[in-house]
């Protein structure tokens, strides 16, 4: 009998290949290391490894060097569920967080699980093996490859390799030194120099007060101001309980009292956003007293329209009261030999200029992903469950809240990953999909709620956002962590199976026939 299509699908299922290990974590930064301690939790029995492209594990914390480098979220949610904050600073510098993590790895025996200058360069899943096979390159640029049932990306969000390049005109011309936070140069030597910081975000706000201590002047140079929210570097709550409880009660109850006031504060920002910025703006005029200036805190969007940026113990404002620190608020003409001429005419000076203009989203951390031999195209599969994609099979990646913080993503999406794989082990199966038929059947959504120009410049190459569950990224922490701790696994969307032959041709049916 024969086909009446060009190529038909064997229905039949066959025993799946052996692997390397059942688990790949790619990233050894804060969502590979909390994927590899949930495995060693909850699905005890699985082997994993990780692959990290640098020489050091930390992911971001180890890759940006710039003065002051710091959390922009406290450290009892950006810190993990089952690994208790010590330090009495809650906004934590870039070594503390380091040192955490590499106590992390090193207590829990993980370090030697991590293959170090190992760069993803290809992921391939074969359906009739079920499995990835992943290549892998060296610092040399020699290729090598491993095998691993599930494949899960914990290589952040952002080009690791190129920043957004904001293209100033005429910065060839500029004699002095041009950096971008980064590629923050070892031992820059800003003494008595000129400093312009170009951004008004977190980089920005924790470059200006930390470089502004030994250089001449730093000013900030924005072209739209940014909300501002000011708190205690420590958090006098969590040092009171951690005195009193036991560490593990005291690291719960405050990281529980810190996620409701975030979402407390977003939606109070959302719904009554003209309160939240009296709120906010009264905080900066008390930190500066007279030195206040409407035009360069007074942005055009609501906040949370865009993430509030953290000022721990108002350092930033302190630098400004000091004469330390100033802030322009204007567009850019074109560098010059000397520095940046405004639009407005003014010219700022500058020994040293720092483009802290904002990441570059990547997907996938750029990986080029092949399911049978197809190249997925991120933008035309969707999220399901905030952490797998339609039509994917056995595949996880991390994105963190952007109205909280990283790590509680990293932290539900990791158990959520162990419960499909017990899942999987439990009915005797190796592969699972969340099945999409028909995307037409979908209402798209904005992917982001959020203004943010990083944001607005990546969308093209997002996945796809439904306007219900389980098809978006959703921006709840407190919803997601009930549907994705208790929510059935077996939901009759994410489908269970085994290994596959695919994509026969007709001629070969009629042969075996």
């Amino acid at each position: 009998m024969m086909a009446d299509t060009a190529t038909m699908e064997r229905v039949a299922e066959t025993k799946a290949a052996p692997v390397d290990q059942d688990v790949l974590i790619v990233g050894a930064g804060i969502s590979g290391i909390g994927m590899a301690v949930h495995l060693q939790q909850f699905s005890k029995d699985r082997s994993f490894a990780l692959v990290e492209r640098r020489a050091n594990l930390g992911g971001t914390w180890d890759l940006f060097r710039y003065p002051g480098i710091r959390s922009d979220s406290d450290m009892h949610t950006l810190g993990f569920v089952f690994e208790p904050w010590k330090h009495e600073k809650t906004i934590a510098d870039g070594p503390a967080i380091l040192e955490y993590l590499n106590r992390i790895v090193d207590e829990r025996h993980i370090r030697e699980r991590i293959r170090f200058d190992r760069k993803v360069v290809g992921a391939d899943w074969d359906s009739a093996a079920a499995r990835w096979t992943v290549t892998l390159e060296d610092n040399a640029r020699g290729t090598s490859t491993t095998t691993a049932r599930w494949l899960y990306l914990g290589a952040g969000y952002y080009d690791y390799d190129e920043p957004f390049d904001a293209n100033f005109t005429g910065r060839e011309d500029f004699e002095g030194q041009i950096i971008h936070p980064q590629f923050w140069p070892e031992n820059l030597d800003y003494a008595g120099k000129k400093v312009v910081v170009i951004g008004s975000g977190a980089t920005a706000v924790t470059i200006v007060p930390s470089m502004a201590d030994k250089a001449a002047h730093v000013t900030m140079l924005q072209r739209t101001p940014t909300w501002y929210f000011i708190r205690p570097a420590k958090d006098a709550f969590a040092n009171f309980l951690r005195k009193v409880l036991p560490e593990k009660l005291a690291y719960k109850i405050t990281r529980f009292k810190n996620v409701k006031l975030q979402d407390i504060g977003f939606r109070r920002a959302r719904e009554k956003p003209e309160k939240v910025k009296d709120f906010l703006t009264g905080k900066i005029k008390d930190a500066l007293g007279e030195r206040y200036d409407e035009k360069a805190f007074t942005p055009p969007y609501n906040p949370w329209d865009q993430r509030l940026c953290l000022v721990p113990d108002a350092d930033f404002f302190n630098a400004m009261k000091a004469d330390k620190a100033s802030i322009v608020t204007d567009h850019i003409e074109r560098f010059d030999a000397t520095g940046i001429q405004l639009k407005s005419g003014q010219h700022l000076d500058a020994d040293i200029i720092v483009t802290a203009t904002g990441l570059k989203l990547a997907v996938a951390g750029k990986i080029p992903v092949r399911v049978d031999g197809a190249l997925i195209d991120w933008s035309e599969h969707y999220y399901y469950k905030a952490c797998m994609f339609s039509n994917v099979p056995n595949f996880s990646a991390v994105f963190g809240y952007l109205n909280a913080s990283w790590t509680l993503r990293a932290d539900i999406v990791a158990e959520y990953v162990c419960r499909v794989l017990n899942h999987l082990q439990a009915t005797g199966t190796h592969v699972a999909t969340p099945a999409l038929a028909d995307p037409a059947t979908l209402t798209e959504e904005n992917i982001f709620d959020f203004s943010s120009g990083y944001i607005q410049r990546s969308l093209h190459i997002m996945p796809k956002n439904a306007d219900r569950l389980p098809w978006r990224l959703n921006q709840n922490y407190i919803q997601d962590r009930i549907d994705m701790k208790t929510g059935a696994i077996d939901d009759g969307v994410l489908a269970f199976g085994n290994a596959r032959a695919v994509a026969v041709a007709p001629a070969e049916l009629e042969a075996a026939e």
